[in-house]
């Protein structure tokens, strides 16, 4: 069996007898070895590109995919043969680690302290503050946080936030009470979003979580109240949250995706103020990925069960 792997990852992988790795380069184009391989690893190609593999790929029979998502992965058009595994939890930490930073960035204004630091001027915000009675969020200590995506992501953040103080309250499909936190479905979230002083969100993308977030919801939060965002860019109805943004609605926003990306240069989201811009750099970072591509190899073989395998 012979498995392409990326040369975004370290290619030395301790395979099962039977399966032997070879490193193709992300940027050059799709060469003819694509045509006779049974496996692929995807890590760092173009959307063409792994539509052009799908193409020409007729001999795959597994693609394992070290995106937490499988957008990219179910778009390049793999035969319905074709097992396709993804990363899901390869990323829960350093995208839970970004969500944290992001939060505390938000409340510590860090992004006014550092245009402060690039004018050379001593900011107004050092020295005494308001504690308790602050009308801005300014601490995790009592303050809620509601995690919209529940999963590896939303449950390893909500760890982190609670032993910072936080009151932290899940949304996923199903409600109910996941690792000691209450979490709260879809019916619930209007009701919920009132209440609450930073919203994070850690969704796939897609046509079920496109636009959840629109100009109805942010009139829903307190004019105090943070976004922050790591899952996908499509979540938020991005012109209505910049009209939001300008109007005071809510205080403002932390963003690590985006509609279209790289931003671009004319996006308000680059000057308004309230706004932290993180360049999709959350996750990028696949903690354990050699472990899964090994036991994926296995299963290739017969010899283990499919791990993150996507159902289609």
């Amino acid at each position: 069996m012979r498995l392409l792997v990326p040369n975004t990852i370290d290619g030395r992988l301790t395979l099962p007898d039977g399966v032997v790795a070879e490193i193709y380069d992300v940027a050059a184009p799709v060469d003819v070895r694509i045509e006779t391989a049974d496996a692929l690893v995807a890590w760092g190609s173009s959307r063409e590109w792994m539509r052009t593999a799908a193409e020409r790929m007729t001999q795959v029979r597994w693609v394992q995919s070290l995106g937490a998502g499988a957008e990219q992965v179910l778009a390049a058009g793999f035969g319905p043969g074709v097992v396709l595994t993804s990363g899901v939890g390869l990323h829960d930490q350093p995208v839970a680690e970004h969500a944290l930073a992001l939060i505390l960035a938000a409340a510590r204004r860090l992004d006014l302290l550092r245009d402060a630091q690039v004018r050379h001027t001593w900011s107004d915000r050092g020295g005494r503050q308001p504690g308790d009675d602050a009308p801005e969020f300014s601490t995790l200590r009592g303050r809620r946080v509601a995690i919209w995506g529940f999963g590896g992501i939303g449950r390893t953040l909500a760890g982190y936030l609670s032993m910072l103080g936080a009151d932290v309250v899940g949304i996923a499909r199903d409600k109910g009470r996941r690792d000691g936190f209450d979490v709260l479905d879809g019916a619930d979230v209007d009701a919920l979003l009132p209440t609450v002083d930073v919203l994070v969100l850690a969704l796939p993308g897609g046509d079920e979580t496109r636009g959840l977030v629109d100009a109805e919801r942010l009139a829903l939060l307190r004019p105090t109240a943070w976004i922050v965002n790591v899952g996908r860019g499509t979540v938020v109805d991005e012109p209505a949250l910049i009209n939001a943004l300008r109007a005071g609605v809510i205080a403002g926003a932390a963003l690590d995706v985006f509609e279209t990306e790289p931003l671009p240069a004319g996006s308000p989201l680059w000057d308004l103020p309230g706004v932290i811009v993180s360049p999709h750099a959350a996750g990028g970072r696949p903690l354990g990925y050699a472990a899964l591509i090994e036991h994926n190899a296995r299963a290739l073989l017969g010899a283990a069960q499919w791990r993150n395998r996507i159902e289609r």
